[in-house]
Order: structure tokens, then C-alpha cells, then sequence
């Protein structure tokens, strides 16, 4: 047996899934994507062979093969002729995968990359306030206030204050016409919704200020002001996560000097505002 053939320590003893799952490729597929993004097997190495897989992990050759193809497609692994399966760079990982993106969150301490995700996010989300409060209808405008009215009522339930405040978000996406900028926003809070890390402990006081955030974004969409709708939207996002946002350091990532082209104002300092926008 090769180096690249022995299975980490941590694999000694039968993962969780061995009691034969419904689908043993998509266990399989997990389990291996979590150990490429733990290190593991770092970019550059080889995953263990064919046999060794099928070895250590009581499946057959099919299952390993099928696995290692999924891996394929998530820009994880290469099959190179005479190397065997290898492992690739982080770069070319698909991180809009659900579940690299999983996987990669729980592995990074700094958080640097949910404040990627919300960087991408507020982006997004400002443009498409911005265009909301150039075609906003009545009907929207009226949908908007309904839902930030009745968040205030709900600022003691915060797990029915989180689903209205996804409705206020969806309401201003579809009102942009924007499709796929809300399909991506989606994809990305879909897979990070359940994550402690990103929603941190919402409390009365975070979803009083965070509705003030969103009453600021309605405001301006309902007054057609698309240059003030893109900010008070860019300003809620950067600041909800701020004070939601438990990690050493600095979130350098989130800081913008000036004023972006869209003319966004930059983020605040932390804790600053308006927290938890879920």
C-alpha cells in the first residue's frame, strides 16, 4: 500500500454512515469532500486508491467510482494518467456547492469566507434595490410595508421575524426583475440559513435595529430614490452581519474606502447598526 492508500487516523474507526444509507454515493461523496476541504488530503495529493477506498470505507468499486466523479464535477479532485486521483487547489472548487460551501465555513475560524458571502451578497442586493425603487409598483411598495410592519410585531419570535425578513429581501429581488441575481442570492442563503456561524443569536434588540434597517431600504424604494435604496440596502447588509459576526480579527474583507461606483457608502465600524438580517 502507497502513502497516498492509508486512511487519515480519524478514519479508523467506521464514520457514522457505514450503518448503509439509502444512497452510499452520496455518503461516500460527503464524507470525502469534507476530508479534501479539512486537509486531509491537501491540494496536490492523491486520494487513496480504488481499493483502499473501497477497503476502508465498505463499499464497492461502483460506489467509489461514482463518488470520485462527483468529486470531479465540484472542481475537487483531477484523474491524471499515472497520478492517480488528485486533489486541487481551492481555487478551482466550486463554492457555490453546497456541500463545499458547508464544509469550508465550518473549517474557517476567521470567517473570511461568509465575509466574502456577504460582500457578494450586498452587491448583489443594493443593485437590486436600486432597480426595485425605479419599477416599483404600488402593489410592491404596499407588499414591502406590510412585511416591515409586521416584523416589528414579531421581534419576540425570531424565528417567524427571520422568515418575514426573507420575504422583505425576496419582495425587493423580484421587484429588480433581476433573476438571476436572486437566484444566486438564494443558492447562497439556502445553504448557509442553518449555520449558527452566519446567524449568530438573534435577540429582541438585533431584530428591533435590523428592522430599522429595512425600513430604511422600503422608505427609499417607496420614495423611488434608487441611489438611496442601494445604500440604506449595502449599509443594512454590511451592518446586520457586523454585529452578528463572532470571529478574532478584523473583517477586512467587509471594508470599502470611498464610495463604491454604484455609489454605495462604505461599511461601518463594528457593531455599529443594524443587526441580523437572516
Amino acid at each position: 500500500m502507497t502513502a497516498s492508500d492509508q486512511v487519515a487516523p480519524s478514519a479508523s474507526a467506521p464514520p457514522a454512515w457505514v450503518r448503509r444509507p439509502a444512497n452510499l454515493t452520496s455518503a461516500l461523496t460527503a464524507e470525502l469532500v469534507e476530508r479534501v476541504v479539512r486537509g486531509v488530503h491537501p491540494p496536490g495529493s492523491s486520494l487513496p486508491s480504488e481499493p483502499a477506498l473501497c477497503e476502508a470505507f465498505a463499499v464497492s468499486r461502483t460506489v467509489v467510482r461514482e463518488a470520485v466523479k462527483v468529486l470531479q464535477e465540484k472542481g475537487l479532485v483531477q484523474v491524471r494518467q499515472g497520478a492517480g486521483t488528485v486533489v486541487t487547489p481551492p481555487a478551482q472548487w466550486n463554492l457555490l456547492d453546497e456541500l463545499i460551501l458547508v464544509a469550508t465555513i465550518a473549517e474557517d475560524e476567521s470567517l473570511a469566507i461568509l465575509d466574502d458571502l456577504v460582500v457578494t451578497r450586498r452587491l448583489l442586493e443594493s443593485d437590486m434595490a436600486n432597480v426595485a425603487a425605479q419599477l416599483a409598483t404600488p402593489d410592491v411598495v404596499e407588499r414591502l410595508r406590510t412585511l416591515v410592519d409586521r416584523m416589528d410585531d414579531l421581534v419576540d419570535d425570531h424565528v417567524t421575524y427571520a422568515e418575514h425578513d426573507r420575504a422583505f429581501h425576496d419582495a425587493v429581488m423580484r421587484a429588480s426583475g433581476n433573476r438571476i441575481a436572486r437566484a444566486v442570492v438564494r443558492a447562497l442563503e439556502s445553504q448557509v440559513i442553518s449555520s449558527a456561524r452566519y446567524i449568530g443569536r438573534p435577540e429582541r434588540g438585533m431584530c428591533v435595529a435590523s428592522n430599522q434597517g429595512h425600513r430604511r431600504v422600503y422608505e427609499r424604494i417607496a420614495a423611488h430614490d434608487p441611489s438611496g435604496a442601494a445604500e440604506a440596502m449595502f449599509t443594512h447588509i454590511t451592518d446586520a452581519w457586523l454585529v452578528r459576526r463572532s470571529a478574532p480579527g478584523s473583517p477586512e474583507r467587509l471594508r470599502r474606502q470611498g464610495r463604491s461606483a454604484a455609489g454605495h457608502a462604505p461599511a461601518r465600524a463594528r457593531g455599529s447598526a443594524e443587526p441580523v438580517d437572516m
